[in-house]
């Protein structure tokens, strides 16, 4: 990965696209005298959603249900583990929650409640990510880790021919590789390319709170239902991974479905390190919405299914992306810019597995994105 700021987007065609929709988007705030944060409905969200994640551990640890039960629990923390992760803790870290500074840094720890830690999320996701969307090596979310392939600028290798068949599988592993492993090898990884700017003396605290944060994670998980409350190991860690896997499959296909699938390019820098683009419409480019009509969905999901929006406006709460959408659906019409979606779920999920099956076959001469 090069080091940020190395890749810089240029506005060749000098488009105003970007400073248009963004004071278009300040005048419907101002008119309807509205926060761009927070709601009471986004409140209600967030306490049902934590205590879906909460209440059933303390049911399993204090009436210790049937074994069937005990797993219907723990899948439906799974549920619960992924929809803070897309509404409450997406949002907080985005600095989007809330005005006051403190409540987005305390709403952000529910992260750790998941297994995470907010300093790697933070560099992964709001800086590599949102900065350099689909721009192989400097966006880790199109990673492949050699076992996937999200890039048609990756090495293609003879498994990636089944990704498209296998990718589920290793889409179910990802909180608990998070939790295991992942906050770690980041932190060496960001420390080592300078992503992570903080001096030795801050990462030690930093690795050390790391560290912590786990320890105490896997102690009340693990330790705390056998050794306290004498539930049998075997079924703790049943129902562990039970959890992991159901919320590590729907975190990763939610946020797939924005970006790795038909129609969103993958361009490269140029020989000098540009984006022969403005940021906004790489971002317009690389980004699909998905299911917009459907409130159920967008109540879980945090809004990720109007991914445009979130990526041109990520510190706007996404109880407003709705009221929103709109407006930059008809200022890309003004300046001719495409607004990609797919209108329901199963379409979006569709187009993911074909993209992963031509990114499985292609070799990378072959397709040149961007």
């Amino acid at each position: 990965m090069q080091r940020k700021g190395k890749i810089k987007f240029v506005n060749t065609d000098k488009s105003l696209f970007y400073e248009t929709v963004k004071e278009r988007i300040e005048n419907y705030f101002i008119e309807n005298n509205l926060s761009k944060h927070a709601n009471t409905a986004m409140i209600v969200k967030s306490i049902i959603l934590l205590a879906g994640y909460i209440v059933p551990f303390f049911i399993i640890l204090i009436i210790h249900p049937s074994v069937f039960v005990c797993m219907l629990l723990w899948f439906f923390m799974g549920l619960n583990l992924a929809g803070i992760g897309m509404s409450v803790m997406h949002d907080a870290n985005h600095g989007a929650y809330s005005a006051n500074k403190n409540v987005n840094t305390w709403m952000g720890y529910t992260l750790n409640l998941l297994g995470g830690t907010v300093f790697n999320w933070k560099l992964q996701h709001n800086i590599l990510h949102h900065t350099y969307t689909n721009i192989v090596d400097m966006d880790d979310d199109i990673d492949d880790k050699a076992v996937m392939r999200f890039s048609p600028h990756k090495k293609l290798k003879v498994f990636h021919r089944l990704q498209f068949v296998y990718a589920f599988f290793f889409y179910g592993l990802l909180t608990l590789y998070w939790t295991l492993g992942k906050d770690f090898v980041q932190y060496a990884k960001y420390t080592a390319n300078g992503v992570n700017a903080n001096s030795k003396k801050e990462n030690r605290i930093i690795l050390a709170k790391i560290t912590l944060i786990k320890i105490i994670y896997f102690f009340i998980f693990l330790i705390v239902p056998v050794l306290f409350f004498q539930i049998p190991f075997w079924q703790v860690i049943t129902g562990f991974l039970i959890m992991h896997f159901i919320g590590g499959v729907i975190l990763t296909v939610v946020f797939q479905l924005a970006h790795t699938v038909e129609g969103t390019t993958h361009p490269l820098p140029t020989e000098y390190g540009t984006i022969e683009n403005c940021w906004a419409i790489h971002q317009m480019n690389t980004t699909v919405n998905f299911s917009t009509d459907n409130k159920w969905i967008s109540w879980y999901v945090g809004g990720l299914n109007f991914q445009v929006e979130h990526h041109l406006f990520p510190k706007i709460c996404h109880v407003h992306y709705p009221r929103i959408a709109h407006i930059v659906k008809n200022t890309a019409t003004d300046f001719n810019i495409a607004y990609m979606e797919n209108k329901t779920f199963m379409q979006a999920l569709h187009s993911h597995v074909i993209t992963l099956h031509r990114f499985g076959k292609l070799p990378d001469i072959n397709e040149a994105i961007g």
